[in-house]
């Protein structure tokens, strides 16, 4: 059984899935030849599945499933997940395999990929409820690593239907799913993930190449993600054309029929309603002083006194996700990697597999 299996043989396990995978997120996938027993099964199929995903969920494009698959990528390198390890010595010792049920989200492609890597490399059983919006791409996972290491099918389920018999959960969703699982998990050890959004603080001293990576902050996967920054703060006295010019590359989202519907929806209803809104063909931006927008548009405020500001966001800390800024935040971002976190950055500040571990 898995659990009998030592930690060596878990990373070894992962680290030769994410040798496979990374073959997939260059713009044309390139076959590794010291691959070739595993490619001969499953790198045709792989590039299948990658298609089937696009016509499962419109939002999954070619670039944001190869965009997920390289954050996968480098979680899985063995020195990545030897560190991680390390930072647990409670996974070096025999455990009691507990059935975790995890309630996987869809809003990205494989935004559950952490937490199945997390069950299973700490030795417990995964009991997953699969997003109808993103099914295929974590199947195919399963069906490599079943391929990798046979007995893992007695410590992987995946289902899209009821899911029962766990001995916790780990539940993803929104503001709303949140109270259902309250609800109904309430009375199971668990971890419940409900909205969380991501900001931009400037200072005004920023490089265009901060501002353009900020673009990728906020564009990747059509702002879909948790973690795409959805607010910017900006100084008084900040020019936000800046901003408009370093965003320019993205123009081409408006041809992509759902990211255009939500564009010319929200254009619509500010101008009926005679709400200000600056545009520039592609997004919308909005001064707001909430921290949630609708996709194509982008909500900003100016502020005065960045210790305030600080203060505020501080305050709404357990409505953020992450903060992009070349200040001081606490757990701060650099411009252009929140959709890279480290593995030991766990969704909503909760750590996964200390959680994990505490089951024991």
């Amino acid at each position: 059984m898995f659990r009998k299996v030592n930690i060596e043989r878990r990373i070894e396990i992962f680290t030769y899935l994410g040798s496979f995978l990374e073959q997939f997120t260059t713009a044309e996938s390139l076959q590794n030849e010291d691959l070739q027993m595993i490619n001969s099964i499953f790198f045709e199929d792989f590039e299948k599945t990658t298609l089937r995903a696009k016509v499962q969920n419109a939002w999954f494009t070619e670039e944001n499933i190869k965009f997920a698959l390289l954050g996968i990528v480098k979680m899985l390198k063995k020195e990545v997940l030897e560190n991680w390890i390390l930072s647990y010595p409670a996974l070096n010792k025999p455990i009691t395999s507990k059935k975790i049920a995890v309630i996987m989200a869809g809003n990205i492609p494989l935004v559950g990929f952490h937490d199945f890597l997390s069950v299973l490399i700490s030795g417990n059983i995964l009991v997953a409820k699969l997003s109808s919006k993103d099914q295929v791409l974590l199947q195919k996972i399963a069906e490599i690593l079943f391929y990798l290491e046979p007995n893992l099918k007695n410590y992987i389920y995946l289902t899209t239907g009821t899911i029962k018999d766990f001995d916790a959960v780990i539940a993803t969703g929104s503001n709303n799913s949140g109270r259902y699982f309250d609800y109904y998990f309430g009375k199971y050890p668990n971890i419940i993930r409900k909205n969380r959004h991501s900001l931009a603080v400037l200072n005004g001293k920023e490089t265009d190449s901060d501002l353009q990576n900020l673009a990728k902050d906020i564009f990747m996967y059509f702002g879909l993600g948790c973690r795409n920054v959805s607010k910017i703060f900006i100084p008084e006295n900040f020019n936000i054309q800046r901003i408009f010019k370093s965003i320019v590359d993205y123009n081409s989202m408006i041809y992509h029929h759902k990211y255009a519907n939500n564009f010319d929806y929200n254009r619509a209803i500010y101008l009926i309603n005679n709400i200000p809104f600056l545009e520039n063909g592609f997004a919308l931006f909005k001064e707001d002083y909430e921290y949630s927008s609708p996709i194509s548009v982008i909500y900003y405020e100016r502020y005065s006194d960045l210790k305030k500001l600080k203060k505020r966001l501080m305050f709404d800390s357990n409505k953020i996700q992450c903060i992009v800024s070349n200040e001081n935040f606490t757990g701060k971002i650099n411009f252009g990697e929140a959709q890279f976190p480290e593995i030991s950055d766990y969704a909503d500040g909760i750590d996964t597999m200390q959680f994990l571990i505490d089951l024991q």
